[in-house]
Formats: C-alpha cells, sequence, structure tokens
C-alpha cells in the first residue's frame, strides 16, 4: 500500500483558492487532499497527473450511457448548431417529442394517459410534482415516505427525504413525510422468507386505517389525510435496498383503497438503470407520478421533469403557470434525451444490462464467499449492492469501507501491469453499503477488472 498521497503543486495551487472562494455548501471531500479530474471517457476518469481510475458510480447513476458516449454528445453539439436557447414559454420541436416519447410509453405500459412537465433537475421535479399532489387534493400537505429514503435537499423534497441533517438547520417546509419502514430484508426480522416481509410491511402500513385512532383515516367521510405516498421502487441513498417482488402491488392496493396517490421518484433508477425504462416496471403497478432526471441526458445537461395521469395534470386542474423555471425544457436537454431514447430502442437494451448486472452479481456472490466481511450482495440490472461489515457478516462496518474508499482513490492498484484507482459510492442506512452504478455501457472485461480491483481493496481491508 502507498503513503497518503500528495497533491501536486499546480494542483494545491487550486485547492487553496477552492478553500478560499468555493461554498462548501455543495461539496463534500471524502479524501484529503480532493483529486482533481482533467478528462473522462467511457467507464473512466483521469485526475491532472493523467493517473486513470474506473468509475462504478458514474455520477450517482447521472451518466449511465458512460462519460463521452459520442453519440449523444453529438446530438449536443448538433443542437448547438441550430437552437440552443429559446427561452420556456416558447416552443421547439425537442420539447415536444421528447414528452410525446415519454407519454406515449407510459400508455404502452400502464395504460394511462398522461401529460410530461419539464425542469432542470430532480429535487426542482419533486418540487413540482409536490404540487400538481398538493393541487389534485385540494391541497393537503401531508405525504407518506419510506425511511431509507432520499428525494433530494431542496426545502420540500428534504420534507419527503428521512434523513433529519437535511432539514435541521432549516425547519419544514409544510409538514414532515410520515416515514413508514421500507422492507429492508437483510436487516429485518428473521424467520421470514424476503417475500414474508414485504407482506408484512404492508400489513403494517394497513394498519394506519383499521380505525380512526391510529391517526391518519376518518371511516366516515373515507378521507386521508396524507395526499400521496413518496417511492423510490430501489432506494437509492439508502443502499440500493430492492424489496421483494409482491411488494409493491400489494402496497399500492392499499393505497388505491384510500385514495392515496403513488409518486415514483426514479431520480437514480431511471433510464434503464434497473433493465427497465423505469425501475417501478418490475413490479406490476401502475404509478399515478413519475419524476425522472439524471440520465435522461448523460449528465450533459441539467434536465428532469415529471410525468402524471391526464386526471392530475391536465390544463384545466393544473393551468399554465401553475410552475415555471428559466431553463425548463431547453432545447440542448430535450435534444439529448431523444437521442437517448433512440439509441437505446434500436437494440434491447433491458436484455443486455439485466445480462451484465446477473454476472457482475455472480461476481460479487463470489467475493461474499471469500470475504466475511461482505454482508450482503444483491441487485437488479445494473444497480448492484455490496454491503461491508464487521467480521459476523452484520454489524455495518462503516469504518472499513471508509477505508476501502480512501485506497480506491489512492490509484496505485495494478492489474495486469496497469495502475488504476476505483470510484466507489457510500450508501447505505448506516454508511457502509458499496452502491454499484457502472456504465451501462460496460464492458465484460471492464466488470471483470472492476471486481479484481475490489478483490484488492479487501484484501487491504482485512489485513490492515
Amino acid at each position: 500500500m502507498s503513503d497518503i498521497r500528495i497533491a501536486t503543486a499546480e494542483d494545491q495551487v487550486l485547492l487553496d483558492k477552492e478553500a478560499k472562494y468555493c461554498s462548501y455548501g455543495d461539496t463534500v471531500h471524502y479524501i484529503d487532499p480532493p483529486r482533481i479530474f482533467s478528462r473522462c471517457e467511457g467507464s473512466y476518469v483521469w485526475d491532472t497527473e493523467d493517473q486513470a481510475y474506473l468509475d462504478l458510480q458514474m455520477w450517482y447513476s447521472a451518466v449511465n450511457f458512460g462519460y463521452a458516449n459520442p453519440r449523444l454528445n453529438n446530438a449536443l453539439k448538433q443542437q448547438i448548431d441550430t437552437l440552443p436557447q429559446i427561452a420556456s414559454q416558447y416552443l421547439h420541436k425537442g420539447k415536444i417529442e421528447l414528452s410525446e416519447m415519454i407519454a406515449v410509453d407510459a400508455k404502452n405500459k400502464f395504460g394511462l394517459d398522461g401529460r410530461v412537465h419539464f425542469n432542470v433537475g430532480g429535487s426542482q421535479s419533486i418540487e413540482d410534482s409536490l404540487k400538481v399532489v398538493r393541487n389534485a387534493s385540494n391541497g393537503k400537505s401531508l405525504m407518506f415516505a419510506f425511511e431509507g429514503g432520499y428525494h433530494g435537499r431542496t426545502l420540500g423534497a428534504s420534507s419527503i427525504t428521512s434523513s433529519f441533517r437535511y432539514r435541521r438547520r432549516y425547519g419544514h417546509f409544510g409538514e414532515r413525510a410520515n416515514f413508514i419502514p421500507f422492507p429492508y430484508h437483510f436487516r429485518g426480522p428473521k424467520g421470514m422468507t424476503k417475500e414474508e416481509y414485504g407482506s408484512h410491511c404492508v400489513q403494517q402500513f394497513a394498519r394506519l386505517f383499521e380505525t380512526e385512532y391510529n391517526g391518519v383515516w376518518d371511516p366516515k367521510t373515507n378521507q386521508c389525510e396524507y395526499a400521496a405516498f413518496y417511492v423510490e421502487p430501489i432506494q437509492g441513498t439508502g443502499g440500493y435496498v430492492i424489496p421483494p417482488m409482491n411488494f409493491y402491488s400489494e402496497l399500492k392496493h392499499v393505497l388505491d383503497q384510500h385514495g392515496i396517490l403513488m409518486v415514483c421518484d426514479e431520480i437514480q433508477m431511471g433510464f434503464w438503470r434497473t433493465g427497465k425504462l423505469w425501475s417501478i416496471e418490475h413490479f406490476d403497478v401502475k404509478p399515478d407520478v413519475i419524476v425522472f432526471g439524471k440520465a435522461l441526458t448523460n449528465g450533459l445537461n441539467p434536465l428532469g421533469g415529471i410525468w402524471a395521469r391526464e386526471e392530475l395534470i391536465n390544463p384545466k386542474i393544473f393551468p399554465p403557470g401553475s410552475t415555471h423555471s428559466t431553463f425548463a425544457s431547453n432545447p440542448l436537454g430535450t435534444a439529448v434525451g431523444l437521442e437517448m431514447f433512440k439509441m437505446t430502442s434500436e437494440v434491447d437494451y433491458g436484455a443486455m444490462v439485466m445480462a451484465k448486472g446477473k454476472y457482475f452479481l455472480s461476481g460479487l456472490q463470489e467475493l461474499q464467499k471469500r470475504f466475511p466481511i461482505i454482508g450482503d450482495v444483491d441487485g437488479l440490472g445494473l444497480a448492484l449492492r455490496c454491503e461491508i461489515c464487521t467480521a459476523d457478516g452484520f454489524t455495518p462496518d462503516k469504518a472499513t469501507l471508509d477505508y476501502m474508499v480512501e485506497e480506491g482513490m489512492k490509484g496505485d492498484m495494478v492489474v495486469d501491469g496497469q495502475k488504476l484507482g476505483l470510484i466507489l459510492d457510500v450508501g447505505g442506512y448506516y454508511k457502509n453499503v458499496i452502491t454499484l452504478a457502472p456504465s451501462l455501457e460496460i464492458s465484460y472485461p471492464e466488470i471483470d477488472l472492476g471486481l479484481k480491483l475490489l478483490e484488492q481493496l479487501l484484501v487491504r481491508a482485512t489485513k490492515r
């Protein structure tokens, strides 16, 4: 293992300027000194010393289709030369055609008419969705959400995000959500199958509606105090927790019985991360609202949005001016989004992602057999998790994972004569989960390389 890395003189000048002039409010330095990166391509980024790092988190799943994807980059370049800018109050072809593509796809999959509303990113689109559901429910401001759920850090989004630390210094926007346990089977009660635990969680939620004294339901008027349930079909920041396949259909049945909308946050899992356009498709339910962002433009341009059922978003109920963003539906973003849809429709993209995910997961399972500190591995498509624990295989071990992340960023591992670093993301309720979100375009040799690099980090962790 190498000694602590020291920043170059050129990098140190930049880091000194960053320390003086840059807000730390949107910055977290996970390593010291922080790396400064200079270029990227495919599954790799390079720092200013031209050291390559294999990236297995791809900007929190914003770059699903690989860094500097030539086809998507070219779509952006072409749009710059034609219509790079136009106020969002005016129409352009890209906005209309991308809206149609998303809405027609939803109609084909869910049998529901709906409309698409754009904004500049995930958190902003969550805010718009809150307006839609509060408006449709005659101003109800209360929402259900999950323990371990993450929906953003704007005021409204943080109110439905389960981590208090994101709200602690700012108070509440409206009301804090009622956070419901998520079926996290690895840390759930023993003696239940995954499906049994999923049903148990639904049954516990359904208890809230048994009597008015459980606090959310008025049986005399058949009204619930809560407007919607915000769900990440697969939890992202919570540690890529994958629920049992029966869970959402059973939950949606309870919601429909009581007039509660299901809002699916697909910001991190959307656009083929799990082998489907939307991760909720795996669970055989019809969402009322879908929120999306991140990989729509492969990280090239800020663009997010929502799809909502026609009854919730038609112009009579959600009229012009209900919400607005200067850069919403910008032509650069919609051009890349359209090209992404075309690119992924030309092959069986879902089958490709599922095959790669199965291969990657099998490699993680082999590592789990050899390293007792891996308590759990799981995955759906190329959304994969590896939970790091103490030697008992269960007690969360954040310190060891932090060590592995720092070691990966040293850039001193060698595989087949090539010196490399490894970029990992940390998630989970106890911050002890490697959340793996590699490029969907990752090759099988690159998956093998990622597994070899993970093995080296695990060896270092167990020998330190």
